[in-house]
């Protein structure tokens, strides 16, 4: 498999990001998966393409359950067998 890392320039201190990738890379050649940096570039146009897309209804999250937040530890036993199909969300009561 791959781990894909995704990242990107944000307003506070670039070097938080950048810790991540260095260790995924130290510990890379223990694990079996290859590593794939990938780093954003957003510009205006693209988030003002996102933004008339999600007020389109044309691009909705994937949500496989929902608990709530009193069965918090239910949504964490239901991610950890590794089977979601999208999103495991907790609504607030």
């Amino acid at each position: 498999g791959a781990l894909v890392m995704v990242g990107g320039p944000s307003d506070g201190p670039w070097i938080g990001p950048l810790a991540a990738s260095i260790k995924a890379l130290l510990v890379s050649p223990f694990v079996s998966q290859r590593l794939i940096f990938f780093l954003a570039q957003t510009n205006q146009a693209d988030l003002g393409t996102l933004r008339d897309l999600l007020q389109a209804g044309k691009v909705r999250p994937v949500i496989d359950r929902r608990y709530p937040l009193s069965e918090t530890a239910a949504a964490v036993r239901y991610l950890e067998l590794g089977r979601a199909q999208g999103k495991v969300v907790i609504t607030l009561e």
